[in-house]
């Protein structure tokens, strides 16, 4: 039996200073009322109201449309960025670069990605959104993979080679499936970095297509409802549920 530390007291603040304001959303869309600040009862109407808002639905089309091919784009690039940089190119400037679009502030890549695509005159819409999140996607795939890959035996690949198996046979037949517990974790980051991204979106985005979460903040500058609630709870249970299983990819990545 733990015994009783006076550091637990501020760690359990510390949780209910950051998890208090999400349970008390995720109650408050399971409210029968018409307001978000008064409790009338449990009930799941506003659930219903939400799936038949047209501009919801057309939003989360966009976004998981957006989000798909970004994972797509994101799991090959990062991949290869990760097998380049610790197989055959080390650098830490390239490290560095690489991992830049991670670290650097969402508001500073998306006026970068807005200037670049209005210097080369790229139309916005879905596509210039989904290229921008496979930017940051990459970077963040790439992480993950090179953690795998710092537990696979090099020798694999060399004896491959050394029994006349080509540089892609060898990539095709002996690192991607060594690496796809890492690739999964990766894929599955990035796309949940990008159904709940709304700053890039918002700067890259089409004014035909707009993502969820620019839906949400489109509904809520008139004011909190119900809906939104509701809307949040459902977006927290996807983003929760990926974050967990990339995480656990990632810790079965450790112990292979």
């Amino acid at each position: 039996m733990r015994r009783f530390s006076w550091l637990h007291i501020p760690a359990a603040v510390t949780y209910l200073f950051l998890y208090l304001p999400i349970a008390v959303l995720v109650v408050m869309s399971f409210n029968a009322a018409d307001t978000p600040y008064r409790w009338d009862g449990f009930g799941t109407a506003w659930y219903g109201r939400l799936f038949a808002d047209q501009a919801v639905r057309e939003g989360l089309v966009n976004t998981l449309l957006v989000a798909a091919g970004a994972t797509v784009v994101s799991s090959v690039l990062g991949t290869l960025l990760a097998v380049g940089l610790a197989r055959h190119t080390r650098s830490k400037l390239l490290d560095a670069i690489a991992v830049a679009p991670a670290v650097l502030p969402d508001i500073v890549l998306a006026i970068g990605l807005l200037a670049f695509y209005t210097a080369v005159q790229f139309t916005l819409g879905r596509h210039s959104i989904l290229l921008a999140h496979a930017v940051f996607g990459t970077a963040f795939v790439a992480a993950v993979v090179r953690t795998r890959l710092a537990h696979v035996d090099g020798s694999l690949e060399e004896a491959s080679r050394d029994l006349g198996a080509t540089s892609l046979q060898t990539f095709v037949r002996i690192t991607l499936p060594s690496l796809a517990p890492g690739i999964i974790a990766g894929a599955l980051l990035a796309f949940t970095l990008s159904i709940d991204e709304f700053v890039i979106a918002f700067f890259t985005a089409g004014p035909q297509n707009p993502t969820l979460p620019i839906v949400i903040y489109s509904m809520v500058r008139f004011g909190v409802t119900p809906e939104i609630n509701a809307l949040a709870t459902i977006l927290l249970a996807v983003s929760f549920t990926f974050v967990i299983v990339a995480q656990r990819l990632s810790r079965l990545t450790e112990s292979l």
